[in-house]
Parts: C-alpha cells; sequence; structure tokens
C-alpha cells in the first residue's frame, strides 16, 4: 500500500457546511491559499528570486485575481496554458515545451515573455522567427534551454526529469558541440515535492556541468517541485542557496512551483452510492480514482479523507471505488470508527493540485464541480458546473 505523505495531514477540516455542497465537487479555499502566498511572497522578497504559478499544477484562473497580487508571473506547457496565462493571469508569461509547431510559435511569440527551448535543434530551428519579430521592432520572448542536470534525486521514475534517457532537457555533452549564441536563459527542473537540501545538490550538479552556459546567460529558471509551503519545508536554507547563487553569478532567478501554491488548499467532497459485499467492503463513491484523481493510480499517493485512518485501524475498513468501468479504479483502502452510511459525503483533503488539470470523462463520468470558498464573506459558490454537453464536445 502506497504511504499517505505526512504534509497530507497539515490540511484543516473545511470551514463550510460540507452538507451544502453537490457532489462530487473539487472546492478550493481562498484563505488557505492566500497564506500560501503569503509564504511564497516573503521568500521572493528575502531571496531576490522571482515565483510563477506553474499553470500545469493550479490553473483554477477564479482564483488568479488572488494570485496575482503575490506572485511575479506564471510559466506554462505549450500553446494553451500560454493562451490561458496571457488572458487569465496578464503579468509576466514563461513557455517551454518539449518542441513547438509553427503555428504555435506564430501566436507564442507575440504573448511570450520568456521561452525556453528543450533542444539545440529546436532552438537554432526558432531562432529566425525570434529575430524577424526584433528586426520588425516587434516584440520577442527572451529565449533560454532546458538542460538536464542528470542530478536525480526523485524515487519515482514516473516523475524523474533528470534520468540519462529523459527527453525533457539537454544533457552538457551535447551542449558542449552546439553553438548557443543568442541564448539568454538556462532552466532546469529536477524535483518533485522536495526539500531545499535537493535544490542545493542539484544546483551544485548544473554550476558543475553547465559553467560556460550560465557565465553567458542573464537568467536561471530553476523549476518546480520545491515543496516550500509544506510545514517543514526549510524556507531558511532555500533563501540561502538562492542569495548564494545570485552572489556568484549574479543572475535573475526563476523558481515555478504548481503544487507548493495550491498545497493542502482544496477538497474534493464525494458522496457513498452504495457498498458493495466483496472480501473488504467496497464503497462506491461519486467520484473516480482514475478520472478525478488519476495520481492515485500513477504515483501511486494515497489521499487523506477527514476521520479516516489507515486500514485496520479504526473498526471499519472499507475498499473506495470510482464510478467507471476499470476495474482498477480503486482509490484505497481506509478505516473509520462507523460503518459507512449510503448517502454519507468523505472528505478528501490536498485536492487542489494536479486534480481539476489532469481529470478527464472516460466512460462519460461527469466532471466534479468546482467550487471557492471565501472565508472573509463566508461565502461557498460553485464557480463552474458541468454537464452533458461538455462530455459530448471532446468527442465527435
Amino acid at each position: 500500500m502506497a504511504p499517505t505523505p505526512p504534509h497530507v495531514f497539515e490540511q484543516p477540516a473545511p470551514a463550510f457546511d460540507v452538507g451544502t455542497v453537490e457532489t462530487p465537487a473539487y472546492v478550493v479555499d481562498r484563505g488557505l491559499l492566500k497564506k500560501n502566498l503569503e509564504k511564497l511572497a516573503q521568500v521572493q522578497r528575502d531571496s531576490g528570486a522571482k515565483i510563477l504559478l506553474a499553470l500545469k499544477g493550479f490553473s483554477m484562473f477564479s482564483t488568479f485575481d488572488l494570485v496575482r497580487e503575490y506572485l511575479h508571473g506564471c510559466c506554462t506547457s505549450g500553446l494553451h496554458e500560454a493562451l490561458l496565462g496571457h488572458e487569465e493571469f496578464r503579468k509576466e508569461l514563461h513557455v517551454y515545451a518539449p518542441a513547438f509547431k509553427q503555428a504555435e510559435m506564430e501566436q507564442i511569440i507575440p504573448i511570450a515573455h520568456h521561452i525556453s527551448f528543450n533542444s539545440p535543434t529546436q532552438w537554432q530551428k526558432w531562432k529566425p522567427m525570434l529575430d524577424v519579430a526584433r528586426a520588425a521592432g516587434k516584440h520577442a520572448p527572451s529565449p533560454g534551454i532546458r538542460v538536464n542536470p542528470e542530478h536525480s534525486e526523485v524515487e519515482c521514475s514516473l516523475y524523474d526529469p533528470c534520468s540519462p534517457s529523459c527527453r525533457l532537457g539537454t544533457r552538457a555533452e551535447t551542449l558542449d558541440k552546439e553553438d548557443l549564441t543568442g541564448l539568454e536563459g538556462l532552466h532546469f527542473h529536477a524535483l518533485c515535492e522536495q526539500d531545499s537540501d535537493v535544490l542545493e545538490r542539484t544546483l551544485a550538479a548544473v554550476e558543475k556541468r553547465f559553467p560556460k552556459l550560465l557565465a553567458q546567460v542573464s537568467w536561471v529558471n530553476m523549476g518546480g517541485g520545491h515543496h516550500i509551503t509544506r510545514n517543514n519545508y526549510d524556507v531558511e536554507r532555500l533563501v540561502r542557496v538562492i542569495c548564494s547563487f545570485k552572489e556568484r553569478w549574479g543572475k535573475e532567478v526563476y523558481l515555478e512551483p504548481g503544487e507548493a501554491i495550491a498545497l493542502n488548499t482544496g477538497y474534493l467532497i464525494a458522496s457513498v452510492l452504495d457498498i458493495v459485499p466483496t472480501d473488504i467492503p467496497t464503497a462506491i463513491l461519486d467520484t473516480s480514482a482514475t478520472a478525478h484523481m488519476p495520481d492515485t493510480l500513477e504515483m501511486p499517493y494515497r489521499p487523506h479523507i477527514i476521520g479516516s485512518d489507515l486500514p485496520g485501524v479504526l473498526p471499519y475498513t472499507y475498499r473506495l471505488g470510482g464510478m467507471t468501468c476499470l476495474a482498477g479504479d480503486v482509490i484505497n483502502e481506509y478505516s473509520f470508527p462507523a460503518p459507512l452510511e449510503i448517502g454519507q459525503k468523505l472528505v478528501f483533503t490536498d485536492m487542489a493540485h494536479y486534480t481539476m488539470v489532469k481529470t478527464s470523462t472516460f466512460n462519460g463520468v461527469p466532471h466534479p464541480d468546482i467550487d471557492l470558498y471565501d472565508p472573509e464573506t463566508g461565502v461557498l459558490r460553485v464557480v463552474r458546473r458541468f454537464g452533458y454537453e461538455d462530455f459530448k464536445r471532446k468527442l465527435s
């Protein structure tokens, strides 16, 4: 059984009346989000780094009015996220993708402030478009290249961007043979839910392998995976590492955490629809592991449910199953202090990041509502409700 990460127990019980929520629904608490943003803003002030919201982790644009008060901009993975960031975030925009198409670049160049290319081939292919824009007196983004530091401390291979065979970023031995004239930035991404000690060791690997490129560029993007808003994260070390790097190299530094922005700010509320008498009683919920919280199958990851514990700890143990026909659509096993009842609502925590951005409508299972709770006004509102037409429009 996959362990439950300790940080998921940091989120408080909902401050709103769960009984009023029509399920299934993601609910984000603006107060908890603001608390994270205040911590990130302090890191910006103390370190001089600029923190970007990574839309790949959290793209709930109904909260962008709050997020942009604190963060410098957003980073995006390709055209559609770039357009969303341009339209809704309206601050500095960074773009990266493993590769770009002509039609994508035609739309990205006018709106992006920074663009990171995955390889020298991509850089050489699109450099003429940037040169043409500049020659015409038009806006063109500052170009950078993503590197592979070849320093890996991510345990789950699915999320390891620094393995020798990984397609993301270019290794030093390849860059040494290329003409990098005109590049202004170095971008690396190596962390996944990790502390600042891992960044410190990774940064040492970058400095060792890419000194020539570091000397050339004006900015360095240190990627995401920084678990800054977790309670036991070593913020002082992070600030020290960034300040020391800036003193050595004199570069502008960016961080682009996705998870840290929305960590422990959201809930997924589901209802028990049936209880099937299997070897361990299986409670069928009106949500789905594969469609609504895919990290429970991919990582694997065991989300916390308020009031529950590991199987066998409390008197009544259940396996929680989803609504799709996939046999493996099982969230995990949990124990409860009393028997579950049909119609009972369960509250999953830490469900703001890497949930809404990864959902599907497999089997036609309805997408959960997206709700927003504001503790300052006490108002819980449905921001978006999905229906049949949303499912149909994805098909042909």
